[in-house]
């Protein structure tokens, strides 16, 4: 059984709108930014919230574009299986000192915040109430094959061991709407009552708050949609431990760590 929720396309980002003018002030719920909407199901919370006013986001995404600094060569391989690959997608991260990660087999040192990083960061903070210390950055090569619907992610679980336990993921995103497909371990794409999986819509200056237990009971994905013909940029906000203070953290449960 498949549920399918937050339906609120908000299209792709415009062409440069918004960009060497005053910067526009933080709109309170209307046309533009609905209240949010709480995603439920059993092991499954996430809350999920227009976070920018379609300006704002228009600026924003402009800038993000010209200023965030990708990583080269290895450092946009992933290990499937044990076998490396070069994916078509640009991949950073930017956080504060001391902090590294470790995602599909590559190890990253984050880049120093720069002020776009910091101003999106921030309104994450002022509307969950939670504080991040690391972002990765995912945005499709600019290549004509895989700057659209075609670049997608498999499913996975941000369970890695660096992450502080407990701790939520914020995701936020920019240009083409694009659907986000949750489902459950352990079930199949369908069968007994409740929903196996859940599908739902990131419109561009979205924002998905993936709380305690979601990643411990529910794989994510973007698939692949043909008839989105623009680009999008996604920030991932994480709470990463400090690697002076990794030994002293208790174990995350017996789901264990690994992906």
């Amino acid at each position: 059984m498949d549920a399918f929720v937050v339906k609120l396309p908000r299209g792709p980002a415009g062409d440069g709108g918004g960009s060497g003018g005053k910067r526009p002030r933080l709109e309170k719920p209307g046309p533009e930014r609905p209240p949010p909407r709480e995603i439920r199901a059993e092991g499954l919370s996430c809350d999920y919230r227009i976070l920018f006013s379609k300006a704002e986001a228009d600026e924003i995404f402009q800038e993000l574009e010209k200023e965030v600094e990708y990583f080269e060569d290895e450092m946009t391989k992933l290990q499937v299986f044990g076998t490396w690959h070069k994916i078509p997608r640009k991949k950073v991260t930017y956080g504060d000192p001391g902090l590294s990660y470790t995602y599909s087999g590559v190890t990253f040192h984050p880049k120093p915040w720069i002020p776009v990083l910091t101003r999106i960061r921030e309104r994450v903070t002022s509307e969950t109430g939670h504080t991040f210390n690391f972002v990765l950055i995912n945005s499709p090569e600019f290549i004509p094959r895989y700057k659209d619907g075609l670049d997608h992610i498999g499913e996975h679980r941000d369970d890695e061991k660096e992450l502080v336990p407990l701790s939520p993921i914020a995701s936020v995103s920019f240009g083409a709407c694009r659907d986000f497909v949750f489902r459950r371990r352990g079930r199949g794409r369908g069968g007994a009552a409740g929903p196996g999986r859940i599908c739902l819509q990131l419109a561009h200056g979205s924002l998905l708050l993936m709380k305690h237990p979601t990643n411990e009971h529910w794989y994510h994905s973007l698939p692949p949609r043909r008839r989105v013909l623009a680009p999008r940029v996604n920030l991932t906000f994480r709470n990463v431990l400090p690697v002076s203070h990794r030994g002293s953290v208790q174990p995350r449960g017996p789901l264990g760590s690994g992906k």
